[in-house]
């Protein structure tokens, strides 16, 4: 994503934040909501129908990072500032209340705290 635009919003979030999080957190996070799209099959869809619940997200979230990063997505979230499943809720609220995704009413981002633990979702599978 070398959008411009988008990094500069990207970037005005990060100093609102106080750089909380690295940039490469909220682009993962766009790129998951594209990976859960494509998943869900609301990338095919029109208007309200593409909009994914938080619940929804989070577990895309879930699911491209462990295919992107396996057993090193603990460590890969935290080199970007991310060490709960919770702070992912905080950078979608960040670039909803920016414009740059679209929430609903009955979107809570709360949903996302406790949503997974990083160690024991992205644990390497054992062989025994």
């Amino acid at each position: 994503m070398e959008d411009p635009k988008l990094i500069a919003i990207l970037r005005r979030l990060r100093q609102l934040d106080g750089c909380r999080f690295e940039e490469a957190a909220y682009l993962f996070v766009l790129e998951a909501l594209d990976y859960t799209m494509f998943l869900t099959g609301k990338s095919r869809l029109q208007g309200e129908a593409r909009h994914l619940s938080c619940a929804e997200l989070v577990d895309g979230i879930r699911r491209y990072a462990h295919e992107e990063f396996g057993s090193l997505a603990p460590y890969t979230f935290r080199s970007w500032g991310v060490t709960a499943s919770a702070d992912f809720g905080g950078l979608v609220e960040q670039m909803c209340e920016s414009g740059l995704l679209r929430r609903r009413p009955e979107d809570h981002f709360d949903a996302f705290a406790g949503a997974f633990d990083f160690e024991e979702s992205f644990a390497p599978a054992s062989n025994s």
